[in-house]
């Protein structure tokens, strides 16, 4: 039973990091990085998801409610939010 308890409160931790690191990633590339060219680059979002699972993945390996699924959450959220934030500094909001 308590394993069962400790896989839900991991699901809970990977999608909690999962819509933060989406949010925070879009409201950083619209505030922040709205004058950056760089930031256009369609490679970007697919680098800086890349960057945020090599990051993610040795905290995995230490802490025990972060999982791999959490750190690939990470780098999914962080991706598919810079990916967002662009498109809206495309529509100009």
């Amino acid at each position: 039973m308590l394993e069962g308890i400790w896989s839900l409160l991991s699901l809970g931790v990977t999608l909690v990091v999962g819509g933060l690191a989406f949010s925070v990633t879009r409201e950083f590339v619209r505030r922040r990085l709205r004058f950056v060219d760089a930031v256009r680059h369609p490679a970007l979002p697919w680098l800086v998801g890349g960057v945020v699972i090599l990051i993610a993945s040795p905290i995995a390996l230490v802490l025990p409610l972060i999982t791999a699924t959490t750190a690939v959450v990470a780098g999914l959220g962080t991706g598919l939010g810079t990916a967002s934030g662009v498109k809206a500094l495309k529509r100009g909001e």
